[in-house]
């Protein structure tokens, strides 16, 4: 058996969807391929609505444990992890039971198998079905890692799947990594009572935002109990005998070693090519492991486009949609303008959690651009004093010679929402002035960004 469209999909989450609803506008020939044994896509069932439903509870317990502070009596709060278990299931049955409707409601064709490429514009199902494109898209998603850590194979070893459907409170965990899951997971862990080991290679977490940035999550951890060690070389990890970990490593020039209960293998995601058969369709992987792809998401096959975390250069979800719907406007010759990643938005909900927009700074200056910055901390802000709110800053860059925000940083409460102010900044164009002609109402978290545009504007020429 065999069929030709005129656009097919590979891969049924965030970019996938996207791209095959967006060609829909162009042609009713379109198919979506998706060899998972649940449809849904990372995002939903394993990946962002999951954990912050779970991070979220753990900020609520987290708050009625502090009581005191706010004035309060909670005798007692603690997790109860069967009905935390069960508020998890239901959400992303929500979320997943609405994606699924929109993959099998009959407005393209749904193959439910694995795929590989058997020719430049051909894929052959796991069944032996053949089917054939004008244009098609990869958007396979992303896989857990597992680095070549001597005895890692060996020993029970948990992802973040696991820790997502747990029922129960783990007594301790190393967690191994300290990126944007590790810590995310790690923090949702020690709140709800496990004994957390941390270790991180790197000389500091959360190493895809400023030093500032981790520097003030760290402390966080620290303070919540949180046993962190960054700096470190991975030497082994063995069983011990009672059904537990441990974990061998230098730090500072001292072996070191930590036990627990369980492992937590946190150590990044790689992009999931290995049963596609690239070669045969001649795609290209750039150094990442990713597919190399072009402005538009073609890959070195122009017939092939990739899209989300299987293309880069960032594993977000927004992007991810971006970048397919990109792809499917380009394969039918529409206007398809590229992402823009100058004005990149990222947000990590840890507590504090940690936003930003536009150029790092790194970068500000690599492309040797004049610019000023100011910044301001929560712990001297009237809102987030009264919240108890008091970790982090807000941190702004702006061209010197115009004003215009090329940059800014949220590390504090709900930085997840009061980066977006800045965000419409960065992307339209937004000069400190400009921000200042606004209204930003008092007593609120938001207007913590007066202080450092204040700052920024006093410093641009008239």
């Amino acid at each position: 058996m065999s069929k030709h469209y005129d656009f097919l999909v590979l891969g049924g989450g965030s970019a996938g969807y996207a791209a095959a609803r967006t060609a829909l506008e162009f042609t009713e020939s379109v198919a979506v391929v998706d060899g998972a044994k649940e449809l849904g896509g990372l995002c939903i069932l394993r990946g962002c609505m999951p954990s912050k439903t779970l991070i979220y509870s753990a900020e609520v317990l987290h708050l009625a444990q502090k009581a005191r502070a706010f004035g309060l009596n909670i005798p007692q709060a603690s997790v109860d992890m069967p009905l935390l278990h069960q508020r998890k299931l239901r959400t992303i049955g929500e979320f997943a039971e609405y994606r699924q409707e929109q993959l099998t409601g009959g407005k393209f064709d749904l193959f439910q198998q694995p795929a590989k490429f058997t020719g430049e514009r051909e894929v052959t199902l796991k069944d032996g079905t053949v089917l054939t494109a004008e244009k098609i898209l990869v958007a396979t998603g992303s896989t857990v890692n597992f680095p070549p850590v001597p005895g890692l194979d060996k020993v029970p070893v948990w992802t973040s799947d696991d820790i997502l459907d747990l029922s129960e409170v783990p007594e301790s965990v190393i967690v191994l990594g300290g990126g944007i899951v590790a810590c995310e997971l790690a923090q949702f862990l020690a709140r709800i009572g496990t004994k957390v080991t941390q270790i991180q290679r790197s000389p500091r977490i959360l190493k895809e935002v400023s030093p500032e940035a981790s520097a003030v999550v760290e402390e966080a951890f620290k303070d919540e109990g949180i046993d962190l060690v960054t700096d470190t070389k991975l030497n082994r990890i063995e069983a011990t005998g009672d059904g537990g970990v441990r974990v061998y490593f230098d730090h500072q020039g001292q072996r070191m070693v930590k036990s627990a209960k369980h492992l937590f293998n946190a150590l990044g995601r790689k992009p999931n090519t290995a049963n596609l058969n690239l070669e045969a369709a001649g795609i290209d992987l750039a150094g990442s492991g990713h597919i190399a792809t072009n402005e538009h998401q073609q890959s070195s096959n122009f017939h092939v486009y990739a899209a989300g975390d299987i293309a880069g250069p960032h594993e977000i979800v927004h992007i991810a949609i971006l970048q397919g719907e990109l792809a499917a406007r380009h394969a039918f010759g529409r206007p398809a303008k590229p992402v823009n990643y100058d004005t990149l938005l990222g947000v990590i909900f840890t507590d504090p959690q940690v936003a930003y927009v536009g150029l790092p700074e790194e970068e500000i200056k690599k492309r040797g651009i004049a610019y000023v910055s100011a910044d301001y901390p929560f712990d001297d802000h009237g809102k987030s004093i009264l919240m108890e709110a008091k970790y982090g800053y807000v941190k702004v860059h702006a061209e010197k010679t115009t004003g215009r925000i090329l940059a800014a940083e949220c590390v504090g409460k709900d930085a997840s929402e009061l980066i977006h102010a800045l965000s419409v900044a960065v992307s339209l164009g937004a000069t400190a002035r400009q921000l200042l002609d606004t209204h930003w109402y008092h007593p609120t978290l938001s207007e913590i960004w007066t202080y450092p545009l204040e700052d920024v504007a006093e410093n641009i020429p008239e």
